[in-house]
């Protein structure tokens, strides 16, 4: 197989023994991120910018605090994403406060009239105008942003090995399936990045080889549950031993167990 820089560590995931190689691909970059958040980013004003707009989702704050690196920088993002999104919120609120004043003053009978109508009050576009901007905050999140972009072209390098080399091919054949997540990054790759027959062929090939490693993941937590029948006691465990946080990540991608 002819390595390229940017192949690298695609071919190097799928060599790992694992249940879905892009989750090993995607879990690198990961940390390289938190870390590149808490280190450099820090000093440069784009990064500042990035993080003061999009902030975190959840696993990646919980991620940023655990890493317990660089307490002070992570203060600091913090201290300037929530001066941010305080400005933003309080913005709208503001922007109609005189309106709601006005609001929780209506008379009975012109509450009774604006429920008939279903005619909006200013409080009713209050809470509407910030349920959107905390919809749109939600929904971002600065590594998560990053991860989606490079996660993309992987796929697209995955799909161009996968028709070009041979043995990547083979390579490819050989793994345990991906987790349903990657399954579905796979599948909208090809349809974006593959023409029609080559499309047809691809997933012709990903879901006979995500099927059987479905069934397989499936038979192993069958196994791991009848082992706790005292009959099978003496029985192997054969590979379900770890069944259940396999199985997991087969549903979910990648998880931090504990």
């Amino acid at each position: 197989m002819k390595e390229k820089i940017y192949t690298i560590p695609v071919t190097d995931a799928f060599r790992v023994d694992c249940e879905c190689p892009m989750c090993v691909l995607e879990k690198k970059l990961e940390d390289e991120y938190i870390d590149y958040i808490l280190g450099p980013s820090l000093m440069e004003p784009e990064g500042r910018i990035e993080t003061n707009d999009k902030g975190f989702c959840r696993r990646h704050f919980e991620k940023l605090y655990n890493k317990q690196q660089n307490r002070l920088g992570l203060g600091l993002i913090l201290e300037t994403h929530l001066t941010e999104q305080n400005f933003k919120i309080g913005k709208i609120y503001d922007s109609k406060k005189d309106a709601i004043k006005k609001d929780s003053e209506m008379s009975m009978v012109k509450n009774l009239s604006s429920k008939v109508s279903m005619k909006k009050t200013e409080t009713d576009k209050l809470v509407d105008e910030l349920l959107d901007a905390l919809d749109d905050l939600e929904m971002k999140c600065a590594v998560c942003g990053k991860l989606d972009h490079t996660m993309e072209r992987y796929v697209d390098v995955i799909l161009y090995l996968w028709f070009k080399e041979s043995d990547f091919q083979g390579l490819f054949n050989s793994k345990k399936g991906f987790c349903l997540k990657h399954l579905k990054e796979l599948l909208k790759g090809a349809k974006k990045f593959l023409n029609s027959k080559e499309t047809a062929i691809f997933v012709s090939n990903l879901m006979t080889l995500e099927l059987e490693n479905l069934e397989r993941i499936k038979e192993e937590v069958s196994w791991f549950t009848k082992k706790f029948d005292y009959r099978n006691n003496d029985a192997p465990w054969g590979n379900s031993k770890d069944a259940v946080p396999r199985s997991i990540q087969k549903i979910a991608g990648f998880c931090d167990f504990i």
